[in-house]
């Protein structure tokens, strides 16, 4: 077993506060009181022009790991905490108060370069305490692997790296982060919602997330973000975006576990047109699918082929993966190399779409699809932000499923789908929304 572990959260995974308090701290309770007042924080964390791999000097700084579900509507979807993660590791015997066990949360608006420049100094004191031959294994999530590659890769941890272990991390970035940042970030329901196009479009971070592989349609096929114009967007800050990716290489490959979400629909490729961006399900003509964030040909490293036996699928949401147990599971193995059987995957993977957000008194519109697959009795159930169940359908089974929920209050909730019967051979499936209550004008 590795001597130290740490535990790396995706963008926005990391409370941040100021000398004046929390600047960046939702929990599902506080999730939609707060929606209402994310545009005057998060404008407040718009980063200067020209940050480059710099701090801003505002006084931010990072304090703890989210471990609730936290959303900026338009920016990332709602997304689990990480304290399953936290607990599975403590379960292992990692734990902060022995000092094996690190997590790091950082400023998910910064350069992945300061960040991992900034955990390979963090790393390299705690195993200092540890010992001259002690080793870290990196448990990671979403764009918290791209921090962690740059750690290993750029900043001299390789040597003391004993294996790094990704859940949902964008290799080569995502479609769905090139529609955000030309589109602009204007998601929200009526008087609910918020511009905060600027302040994404501050982040190096973001742009880090930028599609590294060919994803943007023309006349002579695919074409990659720096060999075509971006409405809007920042030149350099694209160019700087994909000279970070070229910079990683496959130098710690044979130590690399990637687990990746599947099945789900998944934006995937480009078109634009007028200005805008149009994100299409499709590569070549094929739907490969994803988490429903990172598209398959985004979720691994240039170069290699999606069949490799390197890369470990599990159907389930991008948002889900650091708390779905099948994951953990395979972390376990990974990080003991100890026999343990992985719950199994079945015949019926489920893709599910549901929107991030609705008001109170409208419907909540869920879609779920079977493909390729066996049909079986399927159960959609609307859970409370305790897990609790509200309500429940058992659709008619066909290829396509609309599924509506009406009546639901105020909160947040979990939509999942699973057998209709304990041990029917269904992969469940969760994600988030947030039912809003629509403000007086």
């Amino acid at each position: 077993m590795s001597d130290l572990v740490v535990v790396l959260p995706g963008i926005l995974g990391s409370t941040l506060r100021d000398e004046d308090g929390m600047v960046w701290e939702v929990s599902a309770k506080a999730a939609v009181r707060a929606v209402l007042t994310l545009g005057r924080h998060l404008h407040g964390l718009k980063l200067p022009d020209g940050i480059g791999d710099e701090h801003p000097g505002d006084g931010i700084q990072p304090v703890a790991l989210m471990a609730d579900l936290h959303v900026i509507p338009g920016i990332w979807t709602p997304l689990k905490g990480y304290d399953r993660v936290t607990r599975r590791m403590n379960s292992l015997g990692y734990t902060v108060e022995k000092g094996n066990l690190l997590l790091f949360a950082y400023d998910w608006r910064l350069s992945n370069r300061y960040n991992g420049a900034l955990l390979a100094r963090r790393v390299d004191e705690a195993l200092d305490k540890l010992g001259p031959n002690a080793k870290v294994s990196f448990v990671c999530h979403s764009m918290g692997g791209l921090v962690a590659r740059w750690c290993i890769e750029q900043c001299g941890m390789a040597e003391r790296t004993d294996k790094l272990i990704t859940m949902g991390t964008p290799y080569r970035g995502a479609a769905a982060a090139l529609e955000q940042l030309v589109n602009g970030v204007r998601k929200g329901l009526g008087p609910l919602a918020i511009d905060l196009t600027e302040f994404a479009r501050s982040m190096p971070s973001l742009h880090q997330l930028l599609p590294e592989y060919a994803c943007i349609e023309s006349a002579s096929g695919l074409v990659k973000t720096t060999e075509t114009t971006l409405p809007e967007l920042d030149t350099k800050m694209v160019e700087d975006a994909m000279a970070f990716h070229g910079s990683l290489s496959d130098s710690f490959a044979d130590r690399t576990y990637a687990i990746i979400g599947g099945k789900q629909p998944t934006a995937t490729t480009a078109r634009i047109a007028d200005g805008k961006v149009t994100c299409l399900r499709t590569y070549e003509g094929d739907e490969l699918y994803g988490d429903a964030t990172v598209p398959m040909v985004g979720a691994a490293r240039r170069g290699l082929a999606l069949s490799s036996n390197t890369l470990h699928r599990v159907t389930e949401q991008h948002t889900s993966l650091q708390d779905n147990a099948a994951v953990l599971d395979a972390v376990e193995s990974f990080l003991t190399s100890k026999e343990i059987v992985p719950r199994n995957v079945t015949a019926t993977e489920p893709q599910v779409s549901v929107p991030d957000l609705v008001l109170a008194g409208e419907d909540l519109a869920v879609t779920v699809e079977l493909k390729d697959t066996t049909p079986r009795a399927l159960k959609v159930a609307v859970l409370d932000e305790n897990g609790r169940q509200v309500e429940s359908r058992s659709p008619a089974i066909s290829e396509t499923m609309a599924i509506k929920f009406d009546g639901l209050t105020p909160g947040a909730y979990y939509v999942q789908v699973s057998g209709i019967s304990v041990g029917a051979p269904v992969v469940p499936v969760t994600s988030a929304v947030l039912v809003m209550d629509c403000p007086s004008p």
